[in-house]
């Protein structure tokens, strides 16, 4: 069962099927450059339906974020087969971008991470010219770590604070 974590604004819960098409409509676009797309609405799919299974494979995975009932996004835990280390990340829809939505839902997620999930470490791989995503992960307080290993030659990675630093 996939938990669902309230904040102050946001309400992270399950992807459902209902939240297909602005998940396609967002990998469709040339916004989703730095994040493996674009891709075509088969492909989005598949993606989408990965999402769903992260959480049966491992017991976590990627939120769907919601502001007052509305999806915005999505954020939380992913390690795929052959991903280096558990990753947090995010994905904001056009239109909600800029409202700290990212950061609040991303808090959340780390903090269910290093909590209930007994997480001990955590990265964020950002692609270089992400100047969005990587303002973000300093944001959260995280330090580039050029010593870790990365997906792929476009990624960064940031780490994340350690479980007793964040909760300081």
């Amino acid at each position: 069962m996939i938990p669902v974590l309230k904040t102050s604004h946001l309400t992270l819960r399950g992807p459902e099927a209902s939240d297909f098409p602005a998940f396609r409509d967002y990998f469709a676009s040339d916004r989703s450059i730095h994040t493996g797309g674009p891709k075509d609405e088969r492909q989005a799919w598949i993606l989408f339906a990965a999402e769903l299974g992260h959480w049966h494979l491992h017991g976590f995975g990627m939120w769907t974020v919601e502001a007052d009932g509305t999806p915005v996004g999505l954020v939380g835990c992913w390690f795929p087969q052959g991903w280096p280390e558990r990753e947090i990340g995010w994905l904001i829809w056009e239109d909600y971008e800029g409202r700290g939505f990212a950061f609040e839902a991303a808090c959340a997620a780390r903090a269910h991470c290093y909590g209930p999930f007994g997480w001990d470490t955590a990265v964020s791989y950002i692609h270089r010219d992400n100047a969005r995503s990587i303002a973000l992960a300093e944001r959260l307080g995280c330090t580039r770590d050029d010593t870790a290993r990365h997906p792929n030659a476009e990624a960064l990675v940031y780490r994340h604070p350690a479980p007793a630093e964040v909760a300081a």
